[in-house]
């Protein structure tokens, strides 16, 4: 070709000027007969005219050896390209052939074909020892084979065609001899050497997984080389041990926090995307549980052994775990990865203790690096103490308990039937219903329980005064010792007792106490992650979509959002964890949904006083309650069997007011100030409009509240409003 190239260089200017001078004699010819040839293309050099001299012959002799030549360089390479084919044909014939039987191929690394067959100590399962190697035919791998490095990622590589005699490493069938592998390949260690499959037939999850298979009998495990422990090196089958104990390095959905929010969001997530990988991360043992019963039913149970079991009789009579889920319900976090139709894992016994917002990834306390798509925070909170105990030193601490999570419940039932005296530091929720609880196990055996709180009354930042002062009462009737307006100055440990010293010169001796002053939420990844903490409310600034980031969200009591309604709020309740949780995680695949609900909460004090709330519940603001005579049917418990369900919010959130038909019954005006409040609604106002309701003993009438708040309007008779409620109808 190249010579070709050099001739047509040499050639071509006396082409050009030899037809130059054709096309001119062909011009004076024309002229000099008085006009031009009929036909004279301007392309084709050999229609000028006869007569032109030597140059012409030149021309034709130009024109002849060009065409010469190229059919000359074209029959050689044809001839060259058939010679080449034949002679690697004949090569490929000449190999010894291998005839494999059919039989599913287990996946294997596409790394140097030899985990097993490299080491000749342990044959095939199904080959006889006694065959000697020779026997055995030979193929040498490619020196580009042997000399490529292992790969992390396991996937199946189908032979070349043209090389059909090279085997794949993991398969072997029972009636074929063994490959060896060569020289180079044996005396060079892979980087990460699956163990060996057995001969058996391959389950349809090991012909989809692209993972090493587990490990084999000890017989054979004791001959092979031990494999390096890799991220992903797993199996989904349940009758196989793990490769490796460590999680993916990498997953789509990331949740941290193994609480109420993360598990609706987990739920959530799956509804929309059946196939997502969802990894939740929580510094607890045990996977997501709901909360409340810790301080309600738990403690009502007649089973001794409720703290292991956690199962308890709702109000309704029916049994259930507070656990969302069972264990089978979610898969091992080292198969997450492999998962062919995804699932929901729980990573426990972790926290993660650094977020980059930029790598999209985070850090656990080991020092492990997971990478995510999109990520959820839900870090709840942290129970608060107070100052004076933690000042007073370790043996102050080690007797305090800080109610929050399971293990909370298991001390402090053990505590409270080894001790004589517990006194509880709070008049709010929580404080009230482990009170009450205590309260009612002190009548079975020799334990003193009180209450102290800086209010006048129990939950006297919540209820109106009047209200406040007969739910003391009725906490007292439980068994409790209430001390009201103490404000505790110091704490000290003195002769096997707590003392606890009030500022007003008030002394109490306690065997143990339990803080119920609050909740903080956890901010802990704010920092590394450089998001927004709300300075009022405390919790992660998010928008109406509850995210902080592009593809980061917030949800449960550590998000701090903002209320089309009331305005910016962080709330701590269990449907406020459930609604936002959902909302996330729908948002999170997709919907963009803004977070218009307006939360309830509940709190029981026993099964025969409960009550529900929606919006802002503060004893500052205005109220108007209006109160009716209690039947047997209005109380938790009877409300419960009603519903159906132990968990109110469970049905509530699922529902919404329809046009509400109000009781015809004449209904009295203002509050009842009596000593008994059987039933009733209370309504808190801020600019003579509605901004929170509680529901007094009444039961399954939230959507009716919550459309009240979220309208919005000023009422002139608040009595009328109440007859929405039906609570004077028998």
């Amino acid at each position: 070709m190249l010579k070709c190239r050099t001739l047509w260089r040499t050639l071509a200017p006396l082409a050009r000027t030899s037809s130059t001078v054709c096309r001119q004699n062909a011009r004076r010819a024309g002229l000099n007969n008085g006009r031009l040839p009929a036909c004279v293309p301007a392309a084709h050099m050999s229609t000028a005219p006869a007569g032109g001299g030597r140059e012409n012959q030149l021309y034709v002799l130009l024109v002849g050896a060009t065409c010469v030549g190229g059919a000359i360089y074209a029959y050689r390479t044809v001839k060259g390209d058939s010679q080449r084919y034949q002679d690697r044909i004949d090569e490929i014939s000449s190999r010894p052939l291998k005839t494999f039987t059919e039989e599913p191929a287990t996946p294997t690394q596409s790394e140097p074909p030899a985990p097993s067959p490299a080491e000749p100590s342990p044959p095939a399962p199904d080959a006889d020892p006694a065959d000697p190697p020779s026997e055995e035919p030979a193929v040498e791998a490619s020196p580009q084979e042997a000399a490529e490095p292992a790969a992390a990622l396991i996937v199946e590589e189908e032979p070349p065609a043209a090389e059909p005699a090279e085997a794949r490493p993991g398969v072997v069938a029972e009636d074929e001899p063994v490959i060896e592998a060569s020289p180079e390949e044996a005396a060079e260690p892979p980087v990460v050497e699956p163990e060996p499959s057995p001969p058996s037939e391959p389950t349809p999850a090991e012909l989809t997984e692209p993972v090493a298979e587990s490990e084999p009998p000890a017989a054979e495990s004791a001959a092979a080389e031990p494999a390096e422990p890799q991220l992903e090196a797993v199996t989904e089958s349940g009758d196989a041990s793990p490769a490796s104990h460590k999680v993916s390095s990498h997953t789509p959905y990331l949740l941290i926090g193994g609480g109420t929010a993360s598990f609706a969001a987990a739920r959530s997530i799956r509804a929309r995307d059946p196939g997502a990988r969802v990894l939740i991360v929580t510094d607890e043992l045990v996977p997501p549980y709901m909360r409340p019963p810790l301080s309600k039913e738990l403690w009502f149970s007649d089973d001794p052994s409720v703290t292991e079991t956690l199962r308890f009789k709702q109000w309704n009579g029916k049994e259930r775990s507070i656990y969302f889920q069972p264990p089978s319900f979610y898969i091992n976090a080292e198969e997450l990865g492999s998962a062919e139709n995804g699932g929901v894992a729980v990573l426990t016994g972790k926290k993660v203790v650094h977020m980059d917002v930029r790598g999209n990834k985070i850090k656990l306390d080991d020092d492990t690096e997971i990478s995510y798509d999109k990520c959820l925070i839900a870090t709840g909170g942290v129970p608060r103490n107070l100052q004076v105990i933690e000042r007073a030193g370790e043996e102050v601490m080690k007797r305090t308990t800080l109610f929050r999570k399971v293990e909370d419940f298991k001390s402090l039932d053990k505590v409270s039937r080894n001790v004589k005296s517990i006194t509880i530091i709070g008049g709010g929720f929580l404080g009230s219903e482990l009170a009450c609880a205590l309260g009612r196990r002190s009548t079975e055996s020799d334990l003193e329980v009180i209450q102290m709180y800086p209010e006048k009354g129990n939950m006297g930042k919540v209820l109106p005064e009047y209200l406040s002062n007969w739910t003391t009462e009725k906490v007292k009737k439980e068994g409790v010792k209430i001390i009201s307006e103490a404000l505790v100055k110091s704490v000290v440990s003195k002769d096997d007792k707590l003392e606890i010293q009030l500022k007003d010169g008030r002394l109490v001796k306690t065997d143990h106490i339990v803080a119920a002053v609050g909740l903080e939420p956890n901010v802990d990844l704010a920092k590394s992650a450089g998001l927004e903490v709300d300075s009022d409310f405390g919790g992660f600034r998010v928008n109406a979509e509850l995210q902080a980031r592009s593809n980061i969200w917030v949800a449960g009591d550590a998000a701090c959002f903002y209320d089309i309604r009331l305005g910016r709020r962080r709330v701590e309740h269990h449907d406020h964890a459930v609604v936002s949780g959902r909302l996330a995680g729908e948002n999170m695949t997709g919907a963009n949904k803004p977070y218009w609900h307006q939360s309830m909460f509940w709190s029981d004090l026993g099964p025969d006083v409960g009550y529900e709330a929606i919006g802002i519940v503060d004893s500052s603001l205005p109220t108007v309650g209006v109160f009716a005579k209690a039947t047997a049917k209005d109380t938790p418990k009877a409300a419960t069997e009603e519903s159906g369900t132990g968990i109110r919010s469970e049905s509530e959130t699922e529902h919404t007011a329809s046009s509400p038909v109000a009781s015809s019954a004449p209904s009295p005006t203002g509050v009842q100030h009596k000593d008994e409040y059987g039933k009733g609604v209370i309504f808190y106002l801020r600019d003579k409009v509605v901004v929170g309701i509680i529901l007094w003993n009444v039961f399954n009438r939230m959507p009716i509240a919550r459309k009240i708040i979220k309208d919005g309007e000023e009422h002139a008779d608040l009595n009328e409003v109440a007859k929405l409620f039906n609570i004077h109808d028998d």
